[in-house]
């Protein structure tokens, strides 16, 4: 009998899998965190025999070779990817034993990458699921941008051929279980649901309902930009990542923290967004501990810059060290845990902003001075308020210049972007408020707005 166990990464929005049977079993696509899958297998009482990829992944760091080396597993790549490291080629059509009457095949599926591989595991000669990484998502494909802009709209043609090998070749009701697409920017569309099957994708995956040109067409219209640390990703993983180091980083007073401060560096406060308002170190960035910590700040931050990070606790900053290793950001230069006045020299008073909601800024006559607007561009697509500058989150440490003089009000759909913009642009001297509410009470409000044309 088989098993399969899901090992999510919320926040990159990814699925890792441990599937097999009574005494062995496969990792599919695992995180570089491996001790999660280890702690995985224990739990089940499982040997890992295989590691597989489904492809070489370009938003996180990937703990295969790692994960294969500690428990002596085979490394499965597809073969057509080429890496630096000994690994066991996949092909099409090639079959692995996992277990007793638990086997998994290989299928090529091109699109996402030009190797992309999904793999379809089978209980007693039955489909039981298919492993489709980033090619059939949940209501969606994974984006094919990633790899080289030549290839981009051959590999969006690709996505289409593999998704309909999928929907022709295997039964609709094996489920789809896809690595990105739960939040990930390496799929194509945002969608709902946390499963489905073969089935319910041909009866509403764009993919499979619309022909080729349509799909390709409406697909490269909707891509947005791509997270900077995407870039960094595929070369560690084609390379080969080294093991994961987890050990506390250096302990940080508050003279230290004003030294790094002072050289440059980024002091990041990982606190909630209200508790960074009300008091925090001049010239640090809120980057939310509950938020998207690793996608946001790894997008941002210059590839490479030594990185502080300041905690309310050992546990959050604990936390918060394992999500940027996922994505290459490997050991923070220093660290420190506490609150504002721990960090501060004697004396020194803490800084703050205020926040508000979209009805404190409708309350307000005359208007704010700026009100800058941080949202994506698909988000920006579907309407504005009257007046607002628009610079994307990601953005707009490059673009500080670009935002008019006086009073910055900074908004964006909930509040988390928000607070980083503003961190930004209070380390920077500006004068800020952050609205901290839902885009949706901008109209409950009475505010001006700007329809948009969809996305």
């Amino acid at each position: 009998m088989f098993f399969i166990d899901t090992i999510g990464t919320e926040g990159l929005g990814n699925r890792s899998y441990l599937a097999g049977g009574a005494g062995t079993a496969v990792v599919v696509d695992p995180p570089r965190d491996i001790d999660r899958v280890l702690a995985a297998a224990a739990a089940r009482e499982v040997r890992i025999t295989h590691v597989v990829e489904t492809h070489v992944h370009n938003d996180y760091v990937t703990g295969g070779l790692e994960l294969a080396r500690i428990t002596g597993a085979s490394y499965l790549v597809p073969a057509a990817a080429r890496v630096a490291f000994a690994r066991t080629p996949v092909a099409d059509g090639d079959v692995v034993d996992v277990d007793e009457g638990v086997v998994l095949r290989a299928m090529a599926t091109p699109g996402h990458t030009p190797h992309h591989t999904s793999y379809v595991l089978e209980d007693g000669g039955s489909v039981v699921a298919v492993f489709t990484g980033g090619s059939l998502l949940i209501g969606s494909v994974g984006r094919p941008d990633l790899v080289e802009p030549r290839l981009t709209e051959r590999l969006a043609r690709a996505q289409h051929a593999s998704a309909h090998r999928l929907a022709a070749e295997l039964p609709d009701e094996t489920p789809v279980l896809p690595t990105h697409g739960f939040g990930s920017f390496c799929s194509s569309s945002q969608s709902e649901g946390g499963a489905t099957t073969i089935g319910k994708e041909k009866a509403g995956n764009d993919a499979l309902v619309k022909d080729v040109d349509s799909f390709v067409t409406a697909l490269l219209a909707g891509l947005e930009d791509v997270p900077a640390y995407y870039a960094h990703m595929g070369p560690v993983n084609t390379a080969g990542p080294a093991p994961i180091d987890l050990t506390a980083p250096p302990r940080a007073d508050a003279a230290d923290i004003a030294e790094r401060l002072a050289s440059g560096e980024w002091v990041v406060d990982l606190r909630n967004r209200i508790a960074f308002s009300e008091g925090h170190v001049a010239g640090s960035f809120n980057f939310e501990a509950d938020g998207k910590i690793a996608t946001y700040l790894a997008w941002m931050i210059p590839w490479g810059k030594p990185v502080t990070l300041l905690a309310e606790s050992p546990d959050q900053l604990a936390a918060a060290q394992r999500e940027l290793a996922r994505v290459g950001i490997d050991r923070p230069a220093a660290a420190a845990t506490g609150g504002v006045h721990d960090w501060l020299p004697a004396g020194v008073t803490p800084r703050s902003f205020p926040r508000a909601t979209f009805a404190d800024l409708a309350a307000r006559a005359p208007g704010p001075d700026v009100l800058l607007d941080v949202r994506r561009d698909s988000e920006r697509a579907t309407g504005w308020i009257e007046g607002s500058v628009h610079i994307p989150v990601h953005q707009l440490h490059r673009r500080l210049a670009e935002v008019p003089a006086g009073t910055v009000w900074v908004h964006c759909a909930g509040g988390m972007r928000a607070g980083i913009a503003a961190s930004l642009l209070d380390a920077a001297g500006r004068d800020v408020v952050a609205v901290d509410d839902s885009f949706d009470a901008a109209t409950d409000a009475g505010l001006p707005l700007t329809a948009g044309t969809g996305s």
